[in-house]
């Protein structure tokens, strides 16, 4: 049986699929006590490589698909390939995120996939995932600033809707230190959003957190959160999803919502 695992370590374990652990409501506690969980074997090794085989079919000319030396990233990634919704929502996922909305449906908010190739020297600083992606603007009390970039529209919204998504990351490789791990302040979480200027009082409580192929990362995305350069030959390849059950303010709505009743839906050709 696998054990989850609310402390970060350094280094992944050999974790295929298995049934979920009875322990699964305390990595709910922790993720929502400390900013960030573990947990391997979400889904299979199998099911790794069909998730894959499935995104490396598709063409990559819209606009939502960026490739560089550095970085192969696919946002609003369920609308391009909307084959992944079944691939993903697997019974061992539900059962996450039954744990993590009790008594309540969340609906998916976002979702991106990441490939940072062998060798990378792309880094992510500290930060917080504070904005979140709506389909327009529209001025609202405690909503701001708002940003809009290549026609996506993005705005900070009030601490509670912060507070209330929580992020799978699904990844798709063995991953530690040497290629891009996601390195997190613990608590951090609870100190709401954190001016730049004061991230360097934070970040020596930093840990990093290595995940093996078919494991998840939860994190909230408050907790503050960053990844260093890859310095290795290995490949780190991750599926983001942003989950919440908390709904928008009349007239305005997440931009990439689908209900999780529509993920478990066959796409129609």
């Amino acid at each position: 049986m696998l054990t989850p695992d609310s402390h970060c370590t350094g280094s992944t374990q050999d974790a295929s699929a298995a049934p979920l652990p009875d322990g699964l409501q305390n990595v709910a506690q922790n993720l929502q006590k400390h900013g960030y969980a573990t947990l391997p074997g979400i889904i299979s090794p199998e099911e790794v490589r069909a998730l894959l085989q499935t995104i490396e079919a598709v063409e990559t000319t819209s606009s939502n698909f960026r490739r560089s030396q550095d970085v192969f990233a696919i946002r609003n990634l369920l609308g391009e390939i909307p084959q992944l919704r079944e691939q993903l929502l697997t019974p061992r996922l539900r059962e996450v995120l039954a744990a993590l909305f009790p008594g309540a449906t969340p609906h998916l908010t976002k979702a991106i996939y990441f490939d940072k190739p062998a060798g990378s020297n792309w880094l992510v600083a500290w930060h917080q995932d504070v904005m979140i992606s709506v389909d327009h603007r529209l001025d609202l009390p405690g909503y701001g600033p708002w940003s809009s970039k290549s026609g996506e529209v993005a705005v900070l919204p009030p601490q509670a809707i912060l507070e209330g998504i929580f992020t799978l990351r699904l990844h798709l490789d063995d991953c530690d230190e040497t290629n891009g791990a996601l390195r997190v302040v613990p608590d951090s979480h609870r100190h709401g959003v954190i001016p730049n200027e004061q991230h360097p009082a934070y970040t020596p409580q930093a840990v990093t957190c290595p995940v093996p192929a078919g494991g998840l990362m939860l994190m909230q995305p408050l907790t503050l959160h960053a990844s260093n350069r890859s310095t290795s030959n290995r490949p780190r390849r991750v599926i983001h999803l942003e989950f919440s059950a908390a709904e928008l303010p009349a007239g305005v709505q997440w931009r990439e919502r689908l209900e999780v009743n529509q993920l478990l839906q066959r796409p129609s050709c």
